[in-house]
């Protein structure tokens, strides 16, 4: 877009190169809604000669929801959570594995909720029948997490965290993305897409010791 001033005198002809690009916040790669002013700023075209509207050397930003479970702070991304409730009972799955605790009715949608320790380490960390919250996922498994308390959206860079190896032991896909510090604390980001998979073969793991 060009600027001109208004002006009242005769016209002079603009000098060139007074393009203004609109940029865009790294955080907005996961996250879907429309930035605030806050969040949106102006590009130096030079800066940016590739037009990726990101600036060279500029960090790339994640929000994430944080909560916990057991001794532990795990998170998701903030784009892949559709909402929080407290005091949820899940209703038992018959030969459910370990990491499934059950369904809950939540915004409408029947969700099942997995034990986010069970499902890293098979092995339950004994909830109450009345979960003290759950955060509810977006996606078509519609999963939602067992947690102790939810918090606040935190922002990290993506430097800040430390990838985690794709496969396990056991040769299958890891459901964690990585290990970020924040705070003083040691926060297990989780992959979403490989939740529910991880869950089952907990349970296939336990059939083939037995």
């Amino acid at each position: 877009m060009r600027c001109a001033l208004m002006q009242t005198r005769r016209p002079r002809s603009r000098p060139p190169g007074h393009v203004f690009y609109a940029g865009i916040s790294d955080s907005a790669l996961y996250n879907p809604k429309p930035m605030s002013g806050a969040e949106s700023r102006h590009e130096d075209p030079e800066a940016d000669p590739a037009g990726t509207g990101v600036a060279p050397d500029e960090p790339q930003l994640h929000d994430l929801v944080p909560f916990v479970a057991g001794d532990r702070v795990f998170a998701v991304f903030a784009d892949q959570v559709e909402g929080t409730a407290e005091a949820r009972i899940a209703a038992a799955l018959p030969d459910a594995p370990p990491a499934v605790l059950g369904v809950i009715c939540m915004r409408g949608h029947m969700m099942t909720v997995l034990d986010p320790i069970a499902v890293l380490t098979g092995e339950t960390f004994g909830w109450p029948a009345g979960l003290p919250a759950v955060i509810a996922l977006r996606g078509d498994e519609q999963l939602a997490l067992a947690a102790e308390s939810c918090r606040d959206t935190i922002t990290i860079a993506a430097e800040d965290i430390q990838p985690s190896s794709q496969i396990n032991d056991d040769g299958f896909e890891n459901a964690v993305l990585g290990i970020a510090r924040y705070g003083g604390e040691e926060i297990t980001i989780l992959r979403v897409d490989r939740l529910f998979a991880a869950a089952v073969r907990r349970k296939e793991r336990r059939r083939r010791r037995i």
